[in-house]
């Protein structure tokens, strides 16, 4: 599908391509709907095979912020940008003034924060050059990969109240032990749950070995790893016909982002017996780390809006069991179900059978 029949399918508002001759900066900035407030999401940056590639993951993530704002109740829109280059070679300061530049021409129509490969110091750098870009206020004990952590970890207790076990005990496969990954771990362990882990980086699995006791596989060998949740906590587009049918768990629950492939594969998912849990409604931390960023909710009302994504995740396991659905189709009607009703009290009067 090219990536204006993508655009169309999606029903995006606006895909924004940049290329700043000066800093290197080539990025897209996809705005997917704003019905419910201005477009919020992360910046990412990776070295995509290819440009297609890049607009692609913009449009598709952005999209899921749309989802995630209505599911958890958060009065924005859903939007993301991508930066496409090699973090550890291509990021400079000059090329993060141009992306600041560029979040400042859009007036405030997009308001972004960390993701992959652009880190809270990328953020604390962009954040003195434009009002359109936050971070946690300084001296804060929590930050955005904290509050995803904390999300993801009370989803897991959810999934495991589902399957009649609680956390004490529970067996987690965990793949990725990056910012948001290595926390989730370290909370998983203090809970007693046992942990077998993966990450293409070396470095980090010691870590988790040495600090977390935890046992270590091999980054492709996770999905073999029998356990209770399999939590993918790293890129996207990691469940698919390849990697289902190795899967020897009773629950996926992770923060990565748009885990599924294809919509499709949530549905084999369901048939498999797995019970899925929308990435979109567990990372919901990182999200609602804005209301607290810019002042919308203090520290005490976050986290209690944070603890709310377990109880709102339960909701969607028991309407799919009700249904006899897969979950992530349930999060998709809740998500446009909301939608259609601020578009209907959007409208103007008069206009209600305008096509």
């Amino acid at each position: 599908m090219s990536t204006l029949d993508l655009v169309r399918a999606l029903g995006h508002e606006e895909l924004l391509a940049v290329h700043d001759r000066a800093s290197g900066l080539r990025a897209f900035v996809a705005i997917h709907d704003t019905t419910l407030g201005p477009a919020v999401g992360g910046t990412r940056m990776r070295d995509y095979p290819s440009l297609d590639q890049a607009a692609a993951d913009a449009l598709r993530l952005s999209r899921a912020m749309t989802y995630k704002a209505a599911v958890a109740g958060v009065a924005r829109g859903g939007g993301k940008a991508v930066i496409v280059g090699e973090p550890a070679r291509d990021k400079t300061r000059e090329l993060l003034a141009a992306y600041a530049r560029l979040l400042d021409r859009l007036g405030g129509r997009f308001h972004s924060g960390p993701d992959m490969g652009f880190d809270l110091r990328d953020v604390a750098v962009v954040a003195r050059l434009t009002r359109h870009m936050t971070h946690v206020p300084a001296g804060a004990r929590l930050d955005v990969a904290d509050l995803t952590a904390m999300g993801v970890l009370e989803s897991i207790r959810t999934a495991a109240r589902a399957l009649g076990s609680d956390i004490a005990g529970l067996g987690v496969a965990l793949q990725g032990l990056g910012q948001v990954g290595f926390r989730l771990a370290r909370r998983l362990r203090d809970e007693g749950a046992r942990l077998t882990v993966a990450d293409v980086d070396a470095g980090r699995v010691e870590r988790a070995a040495g600090e977390l006791g935890a046992a270590v596989v091999a980054a492709e060998a996770i999905y073999d790893v029998e356990a209770a949740v399999f939590s993918p906590n790293a890129e996207g587009g990691i469940l698919h016909g390849a990697t289902i049918p190795r899967l020897r768990c009773r629950a996926v629950v992770g923060a990565a982002n748009e885990q599924l492939a294809a919509p499709e594969d949530g549905d084999r998912l369901h048939e498999k017996g797995i019970l899925y849990a929308p990435d979109y409604v567990v990372n919901a931390g990182g999200l609602l780390s804005l209301l607290y960023e810019i002042g919308e909710a203090d520290e005490e009302g976050v986290v209690a809006r944070v603890r709310g994504i377990g109880p709102r995740l339960g909701e969607i396991f028991d309407r799919a069991r009700s249904e006899g659905i897969a979950p992530h189709r349930v999060a998709d009607r809740v998500a446009e179900a909301r939608l259609a009703a601020a578009r209907a009290a959007h409208r103007p009067r008069g206009e209600e059978g305008y096509r």
